[in-house]
C-alpha cells in the first residue's frame, strides 16, 4: 500500500511517499516559503542526491499540487498517476483530549481538530489546510490524522493536571498534553525490538532532543509522564524555547517592561533557549564549536541544556521506581556524542555506564552503554513518518 505522509506547517509542507509493503521510502522532500515569490520544492532521489525546483506558490493547495506533480514526473517521479496513492496520513499537532489514537478523517474529526485551534494556533490551522487541500486534489482517497498528543493520553491525572483552580481544566482544557508523541511511541517500540525485550515489561525513558525537545516516561509501553505541557514551551531548554520557568518571572517582566502577552509569547518561544542564553545560535553544532573555541557563554548554555535533560531522566526514573532503558533520538540526541556522554555521566549512581567507543555512533541505531551497565542506553533515529504510514495503512485496511 502506498501512503503519502504529509506534515503541513504554516509556510511549508513536508512529505514522504512510503510503500508499507516492505516499508520502503519511495520519495521524500518538502515545499518551503509558501506564499512567497521565492518558494521552492526540494526533494531527495533514491540514490540520496538532492535537487530543488523553484516555485511561486500562493497557498498550500498549490504546494501539494507541486508535490503530486513531482511524484508523477516522467523523469524524477516514482509513480505514474495519482491513483497509485492509496491513502494520505497527516501529522496533526494537537488532538487535546479528543483523540487517544489515530483516526480516519471525516467531517466530525475535522470539527474536533478545529476545536483545538485555541490551544495550538500555530499548528492545527496549518495541519487543517493540508487536509482540506488534499481533499480537493484527491477526492475519495482516505485520509488519516495522527496526533502528536495522542500517545500521552495514557498519562494519569496526577501527571497531566496543573495546580491551578480546577475550573480552568473543566472550562478551558488547561492541562499537560505533551507533544512528539509519535516519535516517543516509535522509538520506545523500536528499542524494545532492538534489545529483544517485551515493551510491556520494561521501564523506558525516551529523550527526543532537537531544536525542540521533550522527554517521556514510558512504563509498560504507555506514556505516564512527559515534559511538554499545554504547549510545546514547557519542559527542557530548547533551541529558542525557554522550557521550565517560574511564571512569576513572566509577570515581573510584563510589568517592568510593559510587555504584552504577544511579546511574552515571542520571548519564550523565539528568543529564549540556548540561542537566547548564548546569543550565538540555536544550532548545537555551532554551540559546541564555540565551546571548543573557549566561549564561556556557549559553555554555560551547553551546561544548562545538558543539566535539564539529566534532571528529567532522574525525575522520571524516580517516578517509575527505576528505569531499564534510556533512548536518545532527535537531531541532537542522534548526533551529538559529547552531549550524550555529559548527560549520562551524573547518572552513574543508577548504574548507567557509557561505552566511549560505542558512543561515537551518529544517526544510526546503536547500544552505547557498556555490557555491564545496569541501564541500557540506546540511540534510535526517529521515524515519525513511518509510524504515520503504519497507522494509516492499518486503519484503511
Amino acid at each position: 500500500m502506498k501512503i503519502l505522509v504529509l506534515n503541513s506547517g504554516s509556510s511549508s509542507v513536508k512529505y514522504k511517499l512510503i510503500d508499507t509493503d516492505g516499508e520502503k521510502v519511495l520519495a521524500e522532500g518538502g515545499v518551503e516559503k509558501i506564499g512567497l515569490a521565492d518558494g521552492f520544492l526540494k526533494y531527495k532521489r533514491a540514490d540520496g542526491s538532492k535537487d530543488i525546483v523553484e516555485l511561486g506558490l500562493t497557498d498550500h493547495k498549490g504546494a501539494i499540487e507541486a508535490v503530486l506533480r513531482q511524484l508523477t514526473d516522467k523523469t524524477e517521479g516514482c509513480i505514474k498517476s495519482y491513483s497509485e496513492i492509496d491513502a494520505v496520513g497527516h501529522r496533526v499537532v494537537h488532538g487535546g483530549e479528543k483523540f487517544a489514537k489515530s483516526v480516519i478523517i471525516d467531517d466530525a474529526v475535522k470539527e474536533m481538530i478545529r476545536q483545538c485551534y485555541d490551544i495550538a494556533p500555530l499548528h492545527n490551522p496549518a495541519n487543517m489546510t493540508g487536509i482540506e487541500a488534499m481533499e480537493a486534489l484527491l477526492p475519495g482517497v482516505p485520509q488519516v490524522g495522527v496526533f502528536d498528543t495522542a500517545f500521552h493520553q495514557t498519562m494519569p491525572a496526577k501527571s497531566f493536571m496543573y495546580a491551578l483552580p480546577y475550573k480552568y481544566y473543566e472550562e478551558d482544557g488547561v492541562r499537560r498534553y505533551g507533544f512528539h508523541g509519535t516519535s516517543h511511541r516509535y522509538v520506545s517500540q523500536r528499542v524494545a525490538e532492538i534489545l529483544g525485550v517485551d515493551i510491556h515489561s520494561v521501564k523506558i525513558i525516551t529523550c527526543h532532543v532537537g531544536n525542540g525537545g521533550s522527554i517521556t516516561a514510558v512504563d509498560g509501553g504507555r506514556s505516564v509522564d512527559t515534559s511538554m505541557g499545554l504547549t510545546p514551551t514547557e519542559g527542557l531548554m530548547m533551541g529558542t524555547r525557554v522550557g521550565d520557568i517560574d511564571p512569576g518571572v513572566l509577570t515581573y517582566l510584563m510589568t517592568k517592561h510593559n510587555l504584552s502577552a504577544t511579546d511574552v509569547q515571542r520571548i519564550i518561544n523565539k528568543e529564549g533557549g540556548i540561542a537566547g542564553v548564548t546569543e550565538i545560535s540555536s544550532d548545537m553544532r555551532e554551540i559546541e564549536a564555540a565551546v571548543a573555541a573557549g566561549n564561556e557563554r556557549a559553555r554555560l548554555g551547553l551546561e544548562m541544556y545538558e543539566q535539564r535533560i539529566t534532571k528529567y531522566i532522574g525525575a522520571y526514573a524516580a517516578e517509575m521506581g527505576g528505569v531499564d532503558i534510556i533512548v536518545f533520538t532527535g537531531g541532537v540526541g542522534e548526533n551529538q556524542t559529547g552531549l550524550r556522554a555529559d548527560v549520562c555521566a551524573p547518572l552513574a549512581f543508577m548504574g548507567v555506564e557509557i561505552d566511549a567507543e560505542a558512543n561515537k555512533a551518529r544517526g544510526v541505531e546503536a547500544v552505547i552503554s557498556t555490557p555491564g551497565s545496569k541501564v541500557k542506553v540506546v540511540v534510535v533515529p526517529t521515524d515519525e513518518e513511518l509510524m504515520i504510514a503504519r497507522d494509516t495503512a492499518a486503519l484503511v485496511k
